[in-house]
């Protein structure tokens, strides 16, 4: 799995390539719901990142040799962030609604565009997408956030810890492999970093009475193309062709995404904090993009 010829890759323009990201994410974490049941929520996650290693290794065939110390380094990091962010949200959004999730792992990116601020500007569209944050959760679920889970809350906050991490890892391995080595690489660091929490969880679900194993690994595999490797390869060339400081505020679009997604195929309606609330993330990302453009 090589990058996309260069002069095809150029006229896509990069805030695309976030924005398929995004909806593939939120798909696949709606089509991997179904599979919390019979297969836990760690253990769904841990399967669907060994299959997305196996499908990179095979496709890219990552070389190891003659790396810099330094470079595999951040590939390992990048895989443990990737594993925490993922294991951490779907416990998130198995106590959770899907938007209420989002809106607080975002705290991560922003947290990355507040630090990598440079000028006014920048700060502004950041502390915007910060307001469209408070009226999603606070106002939009019924103020102060009452009668929310407070584990699923404790996930949803590590989750955004680990998105943090893993877009200041994504950037420096994206310019360090060529191609989707380096995610190949994190990917299985990854899986293995999950195997203690889900791999017995997994056996469990596979091996049950009345279980249908087959079907279940299909639609584990099936899934882990729609989150993680698509998205994750999507979001790294992305990261190659923007500041990390735009697409950081960029993917504030998330919490609106996964209302979208959850108004679609959840039902959920949108209310008036809700939808103010999105506004202001959508001009964040808006203002952000357009301002990066220096």
């Amino acid at each position: 799995m090589g990058d996309p010829p260069a002069e095809g890759r150029g006229r896509i323009p990069a805030p695309l390539f976030c924005l398929t990201a995004m909806f593939l994410v939120q798909l696949g974490i709606a089509l991997s719901k179904p599979l919390f049941g019979p297969l836990g929520v760690s253990g769904t996650t841990f399967l669907r990142l060994g299959f997305a290693a196996v499908i990179l290794l095979a496709a890219t065939r990552p070389r190891l040799r003659g790396r810099r110390p330094r470079d595999l380094a951040a590939a390992g990091l990048l895989g443990m962030a990737s594993a925490g962010m993922t294991l951490l949200f779907a416990g998130a959004i198995d106590r959770l609604p899907m938007g209420t999730a989002a809106t607080i792992e975002f705290l991560g990116p922003l947290a990355v565009a507040l630090v990598f601020a440079r000028r006014a500007s920048h700060l502004l569209w950041a502390l915007l997408a910060a307001g469209g944050v408070a009226l999603l959760t606070l106002l939009g679920e019924g103020g102060g956030g009452a009668g929310l889970d407070p584990v699923g809350l404790m996930y949803a906050f590590g989750a955004a810890a680990c998105y943090a991490a893993y877009i200041l890892f994504t950037d420096k391995v994206g310019a360090a492999f060529q191609g989707f080595q380096g995610l190949a690489v994190s990917m299985t660091v990854g899986a293995l970093t999950l195997a203690p929490f889900g791999l017995g969880q997994a056996w469990d679900g596979l091996t049950a009475p009345g279980a249908s194993p087959l079907v279940l690994l299909l639609s584990v595999a099936g899934v882990s193309l729609l989150l993680p490797v698509i998205p994750y390869a999507l979001e790294m060339t992305a990261l190659r062709r923007m500041p990390q400081r735009v697409f950081s505020v960029l993917v504030s679009l998330e919490p609106a995404v996964s209302a979208l997604v959850g108004l679609v195929v959840l039902g959920q309606l949108l209310g008036a904090a809700q939808l103010a609330g999105i506004g202001c993330v959508v001009a964040a990302s808006v203002g952000a993009t357009l301002t990066g453009r220096r």
